[in-house]
């Protein structure tokens, strides 16, 4: 199973760019955890740090595809770098204030939220030009999806490690000099400073004239909507059956489930285009949300959200390669920086929709928010089947014309998506 990953992560500059920008990414991942543990060690209420949580997660929704398109137009080290110290420096500046005076620390966290550096899309968009072949393009891609479930799970730790060692305001501190060290690690390769995209056409909208990312994006907040609601539910699940320690066993067991899925999905070849694939996985994501409003006890309950993780990590995976095709020319780390933050105000969303739900029905219903949420992901994808199809020449021309700007890639190598 992990042979095919061990070969990507031998080839030249792997390693190094998925270990940076995983390093680089820790702020991020561990930014809501981090604010709430600072807020609250200054005395802050609850309510004033979910808050200062959701300014940083509106500033990078808005952020991300922003910085990706710049990407796009000036290159990786000329926006990413810069956008790593901007990010830091809100998170420092809201460290050393603290709560008071409030609107700084409002506008520190909206800085650090809105110049969080797109390391995710830009990784995507480097495979190509590293690996010389196509099927180890879909092996990284599933790797990346697996690496990322990995940080999930390990960043909120490290938070607490160092919030425990120091203080919750050192931890701010410590884990974005990390992140802007994991940064520069990218932006400083030759890949990265060898990467340019493709020539695009001028359009205000950008990535989002695609009809088939449109219809991709439109799935995948369905998808983050499934997830965020999971967490909710888990907790009104956990009240009464062992608090939080039965808590942290449902979140592990989501986090195995599509780590499993997703090393699974990316130790096999996969032949055919993916767009059909991803109606498939998106389908089997939302059969396997089915079984979590039956509630049973504690040990059957970890076993299900195991299984509701399972195709989790594949689902993203083959969604990063459907972006790759349907990216207009020039727009594709703008492309995949769309579906993080969709895929992230999903997530916000079902927060939200969750809590009310869960107040008023209990956490059976509020396990009925994923498994509906993931029939209307999969209803997306199977009646927009006809859109979510690749142009004659569109994706293809604009992958291989990037190429020919990369002298990274091997001579007579196109990064056109065939499978």
């Amino acid at each position: 199973m992990g042979s095919g990953y061990a070969e990507i992560l031998r080839a030249r500059h792997a390693a190094r760019l998925l270990t940076g920008t995983l390093v680089g990414r820790l702020p991020n991942a561990t930014a809501a955890i981090a604010i709430v543990l600072f807020t609250r060690a200054e005395g802050g209420t609850y309510s004033l740090a979910g808050a200062l949580a959701a300014v940083y997660g509106v500033a990078n929704a808005v952020g991300q595809p922003l910085l990706g398109r710049l990407v796009d137009l000036h290159g990786q080290p000329r926006v990413q770098l810069p956008a790593a110290l901007a990010s830091a420096l809100g998170a420092v500046v809201f460290a050393a204030v603290g709560l008071q005076p409030l609107p700084v620390a409002y506008a520190a966290v909206g800085v650090a939220g809105l110049f969080t550096p797109p390391l995710e899309g830009g990784l995507r968009a480097l495979w190509p030009s590293i690996l010389p072949r196509e099927g180890q393009v879909h092996v990284a891609y599933a790797m990346d999806a697996v690496a990322q479930e990995v940080m999930f799970t390990v960043g909120p730790l490290l938070v607490t490690v160092c919030a425990a060692l120091w203080s919750p305001g050192w931890a701010l501190v410590v884990l974005n000099a990390v992140g802007v060290l994991g940064a520069l690690s990218v932006v400083v390769s030759p890949p990265s400073r060898a990467w340019r995209s493709a020539p695009r056409e001028a359009h205000w909208l950008g990535a989002l004239r695609s009809r088939g990312l449109l219809v991709l994006l439109g799935a995948f907040l369905f998808v983050g909507t499934a997830l965020g609601s999971i967490t909710v539910a888990a907790i009104s699940y956990a009240d009464g059956r062992g608090g939080d320690a039965v808590y942290g066993w449902l979140m592990a067991a989501l986090g195995l489930g599509a780590l499993v899925g997703g090393a699974v999905y990316g130790a096999r070849r996969w032949a055919g285009a993916p767009e059909p694939r991803l109606r498939v996985l998106v389908l089997l994501l939302a059969v396997g949300y089915a079984p979590l409003p039956l509630m049973p006890g504690p040990a059957g309950m970890v076993a299900l959200a195991a299984v509701a993780g399972v195709f989790l990590a594949p689902a993203v995976a083959c969604a990063f390669l459907v972006v790759d095709r349907h990216a207009p020319r020039g727009t594709v780390t703008e492309a995949f920086s769309w579906l993080v933050t969709t895929f992230t105000v999903g997530a916000s969303l079902g927060t939200a929709v969750a809590g009310p739900v869960v107040e008023w029905g209990g956490a059976r219903w509020g396990f009925a928010v994923p498994v509906a949420s993931g029939v209307a992901a999969a209803a997306v994808l199977l009646v927009a089947g006809r859109v979510l199809r690749v142009p004659p020449a569109g994706p293809r021309a604009a992958t291989t014309a990037e190429n020919d700007r990369n002298p990274l890639a091997p001579p007579g190598f196109s990064t056109g998506r065939q499978a």
